[in-house]
């Protein structure tokens, strides 16, 4: 029979303790063949960013992260000059520069001395890379993980948009600086705000949601063996019971691992009414979903103990 096309990638992913779907092993594995960005949205905690941790590793690529956030403009995310290296440089070399200039025999003679020695002082030697530059330039096989594109402004996504079409950026003091290795490029979003319909255009799309029950039962076993088959299933279906109440915050994936390694630090052997009322906070991190849910605990016990009194 022959083997799948994806089967690799899953075989990669779960070698880093990363458990993926069909659809996740065939999107990645279609962005990655088709050299195209992948743009990973879902809730956050629900392993966006682990993906492309796990993928980077996987490969033996380097990763590379830009995370986003308001404000956070070109010059954060590409390059900015060493301005205060620049100057100890031109302080450590004034005599040379005295020499170069001392017998110009005018202001302008002296400018343009001093302008032909201006790749001195522009050259990579003073450039601050930042992780936009630094993956183009990386001489390593990279992954570039451009975190939370949805907190960024929209001026930073077009911007990103014409990195993203090239692989290229244009600094005027050196022009053109093209990537020796084009990076492997996932973007995550947690769906704060929508995205450009240009930005999704290019790139594969993959949206992560919460697992199913037997998914997160897996993962909570892999990531937090020592919790114990019975209490990991007992701690996982209450999560997925948790995801159906009206909750500001539902508990993502991380918290349930979260929330997994307390059990185990507390030695807990089941999922009393007093274990849930010392740990809820760590799945929970809203009052008003704390007290939602414990009425919704109160409900369901008022129901039990109805139906025992009628059977």
């Amino acid at each position: 029979m022959e083997e799948q096309p994806t089967k690799p990638v899953k075989d990669g992913l779960i070698a880093q303790s990363y458990i993926p779907t069909d659809q996740i092993a065939t999107v990645l594995y279609l962005a990655d063949r088709l050299e195209k960005p992948l743009l990973a949205e879902g809730p956050a905690g629900v392993g966006k960013t682990e993906l492309a941790k796990a993928w980077a590793a996987a490969t033996g690529r380097e990763l590379i992260r830009l995370q986003c956030y308001e404000g956070l403009d070109e010059t954060k995310a590409l390059y900015e000059w060493e301005y205060a290296k620049q100057m100890l440089y031109t302080q450590l070399l004034r005599d040379k520069l005295n020499n170069l200039l001392s017998d110009a025999d005018s202001l302008r003679s002296a400018a343009d001395r001093l302008a032909a020695e201006e790749e001195v002082f522009f050259s990579q030697r003073f450039l601050l890379q930042r992780p936009l530059l630094k993956a183009i330039l990386n001489p390593k096989p990279t992954l570039l993980l451009i975190d939370e594109i949805d907190r960024a402004d929209a001026e930073f996504e077009a911007f990103l948009l014409e990195v993203l079409s090239d692989f290229q950026i244009t600094v005027p003091e050196l022009g053109t600086l093209k990537a020796a290795h084009r990076p492997i490029v996932i973007l995550t979003s947690n769906n704060t705000r929508e995205l450009s319909e240009a930005l999704k255009r290019r790139c594969m799309y993959l949206f992560i949601g919460y697992p199913s029950l037997e998914e997160e039962l897996r993962i909570v076993e892999m990531k937090v063996p020592a919790l114990g088959a019975k209490l990991a299933r007992q701690a996982v279906e209450f999560v997925q019971r948790l995801r159906n109440l009206d909750l500001k915050k539902s508990p993502s994936i991380s918290e349930t691992l979260d929330w997994a390694r307390a059990l185990v630090l507390l030695n807990a052997k089941q999922l009393d009414q007093d274990v849930l009322d010392q740990t809820m906070t760590v799945l929970l991190k809203h009052e008003s979903d704390l007290q939602r849910t414990q009425r919704a605990i109160q409900t369901g016990r008022n129901r039990n103990d109805e139906g025992r009194r009628k059977g």
